[in-house]
C-alpha cells in the first residue's frame, strides 16, 4: 500500500468495479495509528514546556538570560507559522503515515539534541544546543497538530470522526499538563536537570518507534465512509484557492484562530496576572492545572455528544458564548484579592467550555471546506491562530503599565509589578467579539455529511453493528420473471449489479 493520494487512487480506481455498490470497513488498526499520533502530540507538548516551569533555575544553570529561556517556549509558536504551510503540504501530498514518521524522527531528534550540552561537556554555547532542539520539536509539532483531523477522516467511521479527533487533539493539552507538573518535581536544583533532560526522551523515542514500526499505510485497503473516498481530491495551491474564497471557513478560521491566541496568551500571562494581587504561583499553577484537566474533560463529552448528534454548529456556538462569558469573569475576579475559590472556578469553567470546543471547530472546519484536504481545513486554522497569538500576546502585554496603588505583589524577580487590568479587559472584550462574529455570521452546511448521504446504498463491513441489521436482498425467482426482461438486467440495471456483488 502506497501512502498519500496512491492510497486514494486506489479507492477512486476501484469505484466502475462496485459501480452503485461500495463495502465501508472500518480496522481495528486505526486505534494504533490514533495512539502513535496522540502519544507524539503530547510528548511534543511535553517538550514545547519542559523549561518553562523551571525557568530560574535552567537560566542560572546555563547563564542564560530570562529572555532567553522564554524563547525556547516562544519559538514554538515562531516557527510554527512558516512551517504549518510546509506541514498541510505534506499531510495532504506526501500522506499522514510519512507525516507522522518524519513527525516522530524530528520530535526524538530535537530530545537528543538538547541533552548535548551534557554528554560533551567541553562545550561553549549550550544555547544553540537547546535552541536547536527546541527548533526541531517546533517543525515537528505543525505536522502532529495537523494531523488529527485527517487521521479521524481517513481512518474513522462517521459515528467516530470527532471522537477520534478529540482524542487526537486534546493529547496536546495532557502533554502541557504534564510538563507543567513533572518538569518541578524532576528539577530541585541545578543538578537535576540531565534527569529532567533524559526523562524527557523517553516518550519521544517510544513514540518515534512505534511511528516506524507500527505504521503500514496511509490509507486503509477499504475506505470507512463515503467522505474518505473524496479525501484530498484538490491540488495543494488549489485547496488554499478554495478556502480563501469560502465565507465560513474564513469566518470560522478568524474566529477560532483568535480564541486559540486568546487560550494562548491565558496559559503563558496567567501567573503574571495573579501574583500582582497577591495569589502564590503554586497557585497560579493549580489554575492552570484545573483549566486543562477541565477542558480535556468538556472536550470529551462534546465529542461524544457531536458524534451522536453532529450539532457542529450548535455545540461550538453555544460554547464560544460560555467561554465568552467566563472570560469577562475571569477580568474582573482576577483583579482582587481574596478570591481563591472564585478563581479556581473561573479557570476550571474556562476550560470546560473553551477547550471543549477545539476538536469540534476542526471537524467543523472540514465539514465546511470540503472536499479540500483535512490537512489544509484544520492546518490553516492553527497557523492563523498562532499568528493571532503572537499579536494578542504583544498587545496584552504593551498595554500594561506599572501599578501604582499599594503593592500585595509575590512576582518575583525584583520588577516592580504591573497593572493588568486593562489588558485582561481588552481579552475578555476580544472573546466577545469573536464569539459574537462566529454566532452572527458563521452559517454553513455540512457538505461531508450531505456527500456521504447522497452516496449510493452501501455495504458495511460484517463487524458493523448496522450490517446485522440489514435485510437480506430478495430476488424473485428467475422463471417468475419475463424472457426478455432479463437482458437489460444484465446489461445495466442496477439492481442486477447490487445482487452481482452481493455474491
Amino acid at each position: 500500500m502506497m501512502a498519500g493520494p496512491a492510497g486514494d487512487g486506489q479507492w477512486a480506481a476501484a469505484t466502475p468495479a462496485l459501480g452503485s455498490l461500495r463495502v465501508y470497513r472500518a480496522y481495528a488498526r486505526r486505534w494504533v495509528f490514533l495512539l502513535v499520533v496522540s502519544l507524539l502530540s503530547c510528548s511534543n507538548a511535553m517538550l514545547w514546556l519542559s523549561f518553562a516551569p523551571v525557568a530560574s533555575i535552567i537560566a542560572q544553570h546555563f547563564l542564560l538570560s530570562a529572555d532567553q529561556v522564554n524563547w525556547l517556549s516562544l519559538v514554538y509558536l515562531v516557527v510554527s507559522i512558516p512551517s504549518g504551510i510546509v506541514a498541510i503540504w505534506v499531510l495532504d501530498s506526501v500522506g499522514l503515515r510519512w507525516a507522522t514518521i518524519l513527525c516522530a524522527w524530528l520530535n526524538f531528534a530535537g530530545s537528543v539534541l538538547r541533552t548535548l550540552p551534557y554528554m560533551f561537556l567541553g562545550i561553549q554555547d549550550p544555547f544553540a544546543f537547546l535552541m536547536g532542539g527546541q527548533s526541531l520539536c517546533a517543525l515537528a509539532q505543525t505536522l502532529v497538530i495537523f494531523s488529527p483531523a485527517k487521521l479521524a477522516a481517513l481512518w474513522f467511521p462517521e459515528h467516530q470522526r470527532a471522537t477520534a479527533n478529540m482524542i487526537g487533539t486534546m493529547a496536546n493539552p495532557l502533554g502541557i499538563l504534564m510538563a507543567n507538573v513533572l518538569s518541578p518535581t524532576l528539577v530541585k536544583k541545578e543538578d537535576d536537570i540531565p534527569i529532567m533532560l533524559t526523562i524527557y526522551i523517553i516518550p519521544a523515542g517510544l513514540a518515534c518507534l512505534l511511528a516506524t514500526a507500527c505504521l503500514w499505510e496511509s490509507v486503509p485497503p477499504t475506505p470507512p465512509s463515503a467522505g474518505a473516498i473524496h479525501s484530498t481530491p484538490e491540488k495543494f495551491l488549489d485547496g488554499l484557492k478554495l478556502l480563501m474564497r469560502n465565507k465560513a471557513y474564513v469566518i470560522l478560521a478568524v474566529c477560532f484562530g483568535g480564541g486559540i491566541g486568546i487560550f494562548s496568551s491565558f496559559s503563558a500571562l496567567l501567573e503574571q496576572v495573579l501574583c500582582v494581587n497577591g495569589y502564590s504561583s503554586e497557585f497560579a499553577g493549580f489554575c492552570g492545572a484545573l483549566f486543562i484537566m477541565f477542558g480535556i474533560l468538556g472536550a470529551l463529552f462534546l465529542g461524544l455528544y457531536v458524534d451522536r448528534t453532529k450539532h457542529f454548529t450548535e455545540a461550538i456556538k453555544i460554547g464560544f458564548c460560555l467561554t465568552s462569558v467566563v472570560c469577562v469573569a475571569f477580568a474582573l475576579v482576577s483583579q482582587l484579592r481574596g478570591q481563591n475559590i472564585a478563581l479556581a472556578a473561573i479557570c476550571s469553567l474556562f476550560g470546560l467550555f473553551g477547550f471543549a470546543v477545539a476538536p469540534v471547530a476542526m471537524e467543523l472546519a472540514v465539514e465546511c471546506s470540503f472536499p479540500v484536504g483535512e490537512g489544509a481545513a484544520a492546518g490553516l486554522v492553527f497557523v492563523l491562530g498562532q499568528a493571532e497569538g503572537v499579536l494578542i500576546m504583544l498587545l496584552l502585554t504593551s498595554l500594561t503599565v506599572h501599578r501604582t496603588e499599594p503593592s500585595f505583589s509575590t512576582c518575583q524577580g525584583g520588577q516592580d509589578p504591573l497593572d493588568w487590568k486593562v489588558s485582561m479587559l481588552l481579552m475578555a472584550g476580544l472573546c466577545t467579539l469573536f464569539s459574537c462574529c462566529l454566532v452572527l455570521f458563521f452559517h454553513t452546511s455540512y457538505r461531508r455529511l450531505q456527500a456521504e448521504a447522497s452516496t449510493s446504498p452501501s455495504i458495511q463491513d460484517p463487524q458493523c453493528p448496522a450490517a446485522a441489521d440489514l435485510p437480506p436482498p430478495q430476488q424473485p425467482p428467475p422463471e417468475a420473471l419475463p424472457r426478455h426482461s432479463l437482458g437489460p438486467d444484465a446489461a445495466g440495471n442496477p439492481g442486477a449489479a447490487h445482487s452481482q456483488s452481493l455474491s
